[in-house]
């Protein structure tokens, strides 16, 4: 071969190594311009005196590379690429064409490959401002950072009443210390039931963390159209995390809560996607999809090691665990009227006239609504014996004075509530 067809790089090489083949240069003044070392050296020596400068050509140069994907294959890939994944992001692509297709290529071709066919555009790299990074907590369990993302999740195959595309909100917890997806529910809105239902199913499958990272603003209060009852959820929350003596951190910036902030964006990205290729188009597919299949994968490939071993959640005790459902109860206050009645959300209910507690006119007493929206009656932590009325009660001229663990000696009138048959 003739040095012309060498390129500068080699040209240099070959001339470096006749130096040394001619004694101008030692093997080891040589092996130093070079960075080779002395038995590389002489092994190009002797390749060079036997063949010239095509000693230094590697034997593919110019050649069909043997793990070269054929353009057959290309026209193939690029094909699902337009009819399936057309707004997917290379890696992902790439991802699911093995998932789905095992087809294996390299996410960076195929990015040049979406590049050449305009499929791909390249995005300019935003200018980063130093930020100094949080540590991570050490274990599994120690902080868990939580919240909500209202989205298109189903895009435009969740509808509402009139048939037009409806947001869907997404609670998550991430735990701070691996970076695994602890859970995650979708419901219609960030409401206290929806927080109420995620955190309890959360002590149920997981135990309870030390703490809890969220949101100071956007998480607790009237911030979107579809938070319709957020008003007193910041200290309903509050009051039952209190209970089970787990620590709520509010965080006064979207940033410092960074972890769950990034997986929202990442999810919006990869989940959204997934769920139209799985055809989910309902509240209730989406979370059984999330539980299965998605939560699970996701954390195998994107969870890390903990810096220290262990799970630091704790059960809840045998009390917590009996009282679960009235934990995460949405708590009221009400005073009992004269005549042993009380009105809540425009109803009225009649208190029995046997009770497990003593309980007097004007006592305070608090209205708890389970998720299962049955309503129970607190008092002195005693539930009290109570029935719907079918109208407003007619104004008694006398009452019992007292309601205690047997009836008294007060004979109620025909038309008492505690005489008809109608009553529980």
């Amino acid at each position: 071969m003739s040095d012309a067809v060498l390129t500068p790089t080699e040209r240099e090489k070959l001339r470096v190594i006749r130096d040394a083949n001619e004694g101008k240069l030692t093997n080891g003044q040589a092996g130093k311009i070079l960075k080779l070392s002395i038995r590389q050296l002489q092994r190009l020596k002797r390749k060079v005196k036997e063949a010239g400068g095509q000693a230094l050509v590697h034997g593919l140069k110019n050649q069909v590379g043997n793990h070269q994907i054929s353009l057959k294959q290309k026209g193939q890939i690029l094909g699902l690429i337009r009819e399936r994944y057309a707004d997917f992001k290379p890696s992902f692509a790439a991802e699911k064409l093995a998932e789905n297709h095992h087809i294996s290529v390299n996410p960076e071709t195929l990015r040049l490959w979406l590049i050449e066919e305009k499929l791909w555009k390249v995005k300019k790299q935003k200018s980063v401002k130093y930020h100094a990074w949080r540590e991570r907590k050490e274990y599994f369990g120690e902080l868990q950072q939580f919240d909500g993302s209202y989205h298109y999740w189903f895009e435009r195959r969740l509808l509402d009443e009139e048939g037009n595309p409806q947001e869907a909100c997404l609670l998550a917890s991430i735990d701070d210390a691996t970076g695994k997806i602890t859970h995650a529910l979708f419901d219609f809105n960030e409401g206290v039931v929806p927080v109420f239902t995620f955190w309890k199913e959360y002590l149920s499958k997981s135990g309870k963390p030390l703490g809890i990272y969220l949101d100071k603003y956007s998480t607790y209060k009237i911030n979107h159209k579809n938070a319709v009852d957020n008003s007193e959820l910041l200290t309903q929350f509050e009051k039952a995390m209190n209970l089970l003596n787990i620590k709520v951190i509010t965080a006064n910036s979207p940033q410092a809560k960074g972890r769950i902030e990034r997986l929202f964006g990442t999810l919006q990205d990869r989940l959204v996607k997934e769920l139209r290729l799985n055809n989910i188009n309902t509240i209730k597919g989406g979370n059984c999809f999330l539980k299965e299949v998605f939560i699970p994968k996701f954390n195998a490939k994107f969870s890390v090691k903990a810096l220290k071993e262990g799970n630091i959640h704790s059960p809840p005790t045998g009390l917590e665990k009996q009282s679960l459902s009235s934990i995460f109860s949405i708590k009221s206050h009400r005073r009992v009227n004269n005549d042993y009645t009380l009105q809540f959300q425009n109803h009225f209910y009649q208190l029995e006239q046997v009770q497990p507690v003593t309980i007097r006119p004007k006592e305070k007493i608090i209205i708890e609504e389970w998720l299962d929206k049955s309503l129970h009656f607190s008092f002195k932590e005693k539930y009290l014996k109570y029935f719907l009325l079918p109208q407003r009660p007619l104004k008694l001229k006398t009452a019992p004075a007292v309601l205690t663990t047997h009836k008294s000696n007060w004979k109620p009138p025909k038309n008492h509530p505690w005489r008809k048959a109608w009553r529980g």
